[in-house]
């Protein structure tokens, strides 16, 4: 080997040094021709395939998304992104699927399988100055310039794209991957889709997304935290593979509901869901039930509408007024519309314009979600610090049914005796674990009871210092008669948009639980003879608050 050679070959192999994956410099790891993904740890990597691997020796299962069983450099030649000579390949992880199709490319032949537990796709390494190859007819080719000054290229790195801070939302987008819309327009649709995500600007704290296919039965693709740049997210977008079957929109908002929207799978606790629903054509299920119970979980649904029924198919349409039963409100607001998939560019801004308009998208409100609860609780000296406790109980099991966040629902507590104290406010606790240990840790007061200047009190200096649409609500919970009048305070507070629940134990009068309740009594009012009794009346109590709130929006 000459001396020009040699140094070249090392700088060849340097060079790659100066790779990028993702932000960080790597530098690729060498591998054999039968490393299959599931032989490396984590989700992203950059390898380097040797040379001469035999086609027929490589296990390759599946097409443009692979199983993870399968050779990775097997899977490189079947893309055609690496040649005999071998090369550096990226490697993304993904999730398992139920099906990986077989196919013939570039002299491999892969298999179809039935079902793995993780799946991977190859890309082409954009950033490397000199490919390493075991070919020294090309190295040599480069070895005859040797002598000559090597001709520096600036490369302009593009700029990395900032989450959009006013754009905090969790969003599932619902692709339509029927024999509607067929494979031409299904890539159409992943076009238009990986735009869109790109004028959102994916990332935290901006728009988290994922991707559930919409086909006889709905496949999460990936969820929020699986690619939380734009970047990533459009790679994955590229490589979802077109299902076909029928358009059961409505089994796909279920699903969605019940199985994507989870904690487990990064879910934002008080970030915004939303589900963008695609349709090509129209669906052919039920979408009202679903979507009414995505609007009770807290959900918004949001629709686009592309290539609607031809007034020859409109009899094929089961619902032709499914759109406006779908979306939370019938204001033109959470539909789109697109006459078809092509030239759809112009709809791209206007739409992320629309699924970022928080303050608008923001309809589907819920007993959970959008309520002020104030608790108004009895510290005189009859209730003692054991059943002082047993009542705080009572109202953290309420207060964890609640989902209580910056934009969400909020809690406030005042504790009375004949003096009044501010335990905490509305706005002194956004984040739900922060609430309830507060709550949980108010300490015990003593005296006497003055329930009427109470009630004042937490009108007056709870519910009016903060400005929300959220309903109001207060729990009052006491263990005997007030030393003052509680029916003016009571309905005053009425009066002012607050729906008064009265908790009476021991010795509370039921004349003056009816007296403070909101009507009709008999769901409002509630007592035991025990304090050890309390906590049966969680249940009632949410089931009546969600019963207030629905009937009240």
């Amino acid at each position: 080997m000459s001396m020009g050679f040699a140094v070249l070959h090392v700088l060849g192999i340097l060079s790659l040094s100066c790779c990028t994956f993702g932000s960080e410099p790597i530098v690729p790891t060498p591998i054999g021709c039968g490393t299959r993904a599931v032989d490396l740890a984590g989700t992203r990597h950059l390898v380097l395939c040797p040379a001469n691997c035999s086609l027929w020796s490589l296990s390759v299962f599946g097409s443009g998304v692979y199983a993870s069983i399968s050779s990775i450099c097997g899977a490189a030649i079947h893309r055609g992104f690496i040649g005999l000579s071998g090369g550096p390949v990226e490697v993304h992880g993904l999730q398992g699927r139920a099906n990986y199709l077989s196919s013939y490319a570039h002299g491999v032949q892969s298999q179809s399988l039935a079902q793995w537990s993780s799946s991977f796709t190859v890309a082409r390494t954009i950033s490397l100055p000199m490919e390493v190859s075991s070919q020294t007819s090309s190295s040599a080719a480069v070895a005859t310039g040797a002598g000559k000054k090597p001709i520096k290229k600036v490369v302009k790195k593009p700029l990395a794209t900032a989450p959009n801070r006013d754009c905090p939302v969790d969003m599932a987008l619902l692709l339509d991957s029927s024999y509607n819309i067929g494979q031409r327009r299904f890539n159409l649709q992943k076009s238009f889709v990986s735009k869109l995500t790109a004028m959102l600007k994916i990332g935290t704290p901006g728009p988290h997304v994922g991707v559930v296919q919409t086909s006889e039965t709905p496949r999460t693709e990936f969820y929020l935290t699986n690619y939380t740049t734009t970047k990533d997210v459009s790679f994955a977008i590229r490589e979802i593979p077109y299902i076909g079957g029928n358009t059961n929109t409505g089994k796909a908002i279920l699903h969605t509901v019940r199985n994507f929207f989870n904690p487990d799978f990064g879910v934002r606790r008080g970030y915004p869901r939303v589900i963008v629903v695609f349709v090509d054509g129209w669906p052919s299920d039920n979408v009202e039930e679903a979507a009414i119970l995505a609007r009770e979980s807290g959900i918004n649904v949001f629709f686009v509408s592309v290539s609607k029924p031809a007034p020859e198919e409109m009899s094929m349409v089961s619902d032709q007024d499914f759109m406006r039963k779908a979306v939370c409100k019938d204001n033109e607001f959470f539909s789109f519309t697109m006459p078809s998939w092509f030239g759809t560019n112009k709809f791209v801004k206007p739409l992320a314009h629309k699924l970022c308009s928080i303050d608008q998208m923001l309809c589907s409100k819920t007993c959970y979600n959008s309520v002020d609860l104030g608790f108004l609780i009895d510290g005189s000296s009859s209730v003692g610090d054991v059943n002082f406790r047993l009542m705080l109980d009572l109202l953290v099991s309420i207060a964890r049914s609640l989902d209580i966040s910056d934009i969400g629902s909020r809690i406030g507590a005042v504790q009375f005796t004949y003096d009044q104290r501010m335990e905490f406010n509305f706005n002194d606790h956004t984040m739900k674990d922060n609430a309830l240990r507060a709550l949980q840790s108010i300490s015990y007061m003593s005296g006497g009871t003055a329930t009427g200047d109470a009630i004042n009190f937490a009108v007056r200096s709870l519910f009016k210092t903060r400005t929300s649409s959220n309903r109001k609500f207060l729990i009052i919970v006491t263990d005997g008669q007030s030393y003052d009048d509680v029916r003016g305070p009571a309905l005053a507070a009425q009066r002012e948009g607050i729906t008064v629940f009265s908790v009476g134990v021991a010795w509370a009068p039921m004349e003056d639980l009816k007296a403070m309740a909101s009507e009709p009594k008999e769901s409002h009012v509630f007592f035991t003879r025990e304090f050890t009794g309390l906590e049966q009346f969680q249940q009632p109590i949410v089931r009546g608050i969600c019963r207030d709130f629905t009937e009240f929006n």
